[in-house]
């Protein structure tokens, strides 16, 4: 009943009103007083901001500011992936096999395909490096579509990677921001970002109520994807948006906008994406480094390679990596998600 009552409103529009109203200026001597309140409803540290209250403009500025150098040291170990946002944990795991899902929410999936888009080089993943099942939810592959997983092994690119490449997996992170956290999106790793797409879709809310309500959420939601590839293989990081979090601002690209007028709310549309020179190359971008922020909260879902170890005997994959979390935690921004040993 929410989902279909939230399908008759007009988020978008009723987003970029919010917007709109959050970017008027607060008097200077109301400052003070409108953001303390503001961070005793919704828990935020006023002791982190980098700059004095009265020097944020609007409520919006408020909402996407910058920290104290120090407040979220990042963790040195070269062999972890870091949290790029304040939030709390809501699914991480192991995604394998053709057909691949990750779970929304149980008996709610959807593909890594749809979240990322469809031409994602995450299929230059051979089906060497994924096999088995999907830990969550397997998936049987239709015998008249080409799995989205299967590339040829033929190529001397990804032969060349089998033989002098440990064996890897693909994980994923899914995390949620409150209206209170700190709104910045950070690099988890040092990578290079190859490309970048915009899906202009819906604005449901991404709360926990609406994750267990709306069906393809973060599928339909409007959200900007970061793709690229770090030491250890394919790493992407997709930001979605929210009831009245239609706006995405990449720091990497501040042309970027938005939840547009006249941009059509449907999630099967066509993305909107742009190659980073030079090609083949990308952006370079380090381990903490600022690369967009949030208006407000929403959700930022991380899927990435890392190591596997050798094949055990009974056939099954152990693995090197291992989370440092687990669904529920609350994490920071430089915190570790995830670590694996030295081979």
């Amino acid at each position: 009943m929410q989902a279909s009552f939230l399908r008759l409103l007009p988020l978008r529009s009723m987003s970029r009103v919010w917007g709109s109203l959050m970017e008027v200026e607060v008097p200077v001597f109301m400052r003070p007083a409108v953001y303390k309140a503001w961070a005793r409803a919704f828990h935020s540290n006023l002791q982190e901001p980098a700059l004095p209250l009265e020097e944020y403009p609007s409520l919006q500025a408020f909402f996407i500011r910058s920290l104290k150098e120090g407040s979220r040291p990042i963790d040195p170990d070269p062999n972890c992936l870091v949290s790029p946002v304040d939030g709390k944990v809501l699914r991480l795991g192991q995604l394998r096999g053709p057909g691949t899902m990750i779970e929304q929410v149980k008996g709610f999936s959807y593909p890594v395909s749809s979240l990322l888009g469809a031409t994602s080089s995450l299929h230059d993943a051979t089906e060497e490096d994924i096999s088995g099942e999907q830990t969550e939810q397997n998936v049987p592959e239709s015998s008249n579509a080409k799995s989205w997983w299967r590339v040829s092994v033929a190529s001397p690119k990804l032969r060349d990677r089998t033989l002098l490449s440990p064996k890897r997996g693909i994980f994923y992170c899914v995390l949620y921001l409150h209206p209170g956290d700190y709104h910045r999106v950070h690099s988890p790793v040092d990578w290079s970002i190859f490309k970048r797409r915009h899906f202009s879709g819906n604005l449901f809310p991404t709360n926990e109520r609406a994750v267990r309500t709306i069906r393809n959420l973060y599928v339909e939601n409007e959200r900007v994807v970061l793709e690229g590839q770090w030491k250890e293989g394919f790493v992407a990081i997709a930001a979605v948006g929210a009831t009245n979090v239609g706006s995405i601002k990449l720091l990497i690209e501040p042309e970027l906008r938005t939840n547009n007028p006249g941009s059509m709310a449907l999630h099967s549309q066509s993305y909107d994406e742009r190659v980073y020179e030079p090609e083949g190359t990308g952006m370079m971008v380090k381990k903490g480094q600022e690369i967009a922020g949030f208006k407000m909260g929403s959700t930022v879902v991380v899927v990435f390679e890392a190591p596997l170890s050798k094949a055990r005997g009974d056939g099954t994959v152990s693995s090197d990596f291992g989370f440092c979390v687990k669904a529920g935690d609350r994490i920071r921004v430089g915190e570790a998600i995830g670590r694996w040993s030295q081979s």
